[in-house]
């Protein structure tokens, strides 16, 4: 007979779902949209995004054009019917607060997104927009494997291919290189 202590109770057993949904939401293993196995609570379903043009949404959503153009609206347009805070959240606080500080030039900043994103190894999608990005900025194709290579020493040779592979999908794209 197993003890008690090795049985987790039922608020045990609701944290631990609601962790493993949140990880799968967190990896984007799980597609949101119309997911029925997901709590009501944390569906979008009816809401909107809060559109008030206050000084940082208007800062943020010129500097996402300026730096991601049609890209960054997409991804934007992508979360108002599942996560319209998070749309809103995306180009108030990166956009709006961080890319308009003076700190460093927007071609630094995208250095330093791609070099994140691409040793991070899990967020390809992201990756593809800020290597769009970089290109918009100033980043050359070169510079852009360049950073990939270095992440290489430091995030290995897996999230380094991921990037590559990112990098190839936004050249091709781009007709910087054909498929």
């Amino acid at each position: 007979m197993q003890s008690r202590q090795n049985q987790p109770d039922e608020s045990k057993r609701e944290f631990l779902q609601s962790s493993l949904v949140l990880a799968t939401i967190s990896f984007g293993y799980l597609v949101l949209d119309g997911c029925s196995s997901l709590p009501y609570s944390i569906r979008a379903k009816g809401q909107t995004m809060n559109t008030e043009r206050n000084e940082r949404f208007v800062r943020g959503w010129d500097k996402l054009k300026e730096i991601d153009g049609e890209a960054g609206e997409k991804v934007i347009e992508s979360l108002k019917n599942i996560a319209p805070d998070l749309a809103r959240y995306t180009i108030e606080y990166p956009f709006g607060d961080i890319y308009s500080r003076q700190g460093l030039d927007l071609k630094s900043r995208e250095i330093a997104t791609v070099a994140a994103l691409s040793a991070m190894g899990n967020a390809e999608p992201q990756l593809r927009v800020h290597i769009n990005a970089a290109l918009n900025v100033g980043c050359t194709p070169e510079e852009i494997i360049e950073i990939i290579i270095q992440m290489s020493v430091y995030a290995g040779f897996p999230a380094a291919l991921n990037a590559a592979s990112a990098a190839k999908m936004v050249f091709v794209e781009r007709g910087i290189i054909s498929a």
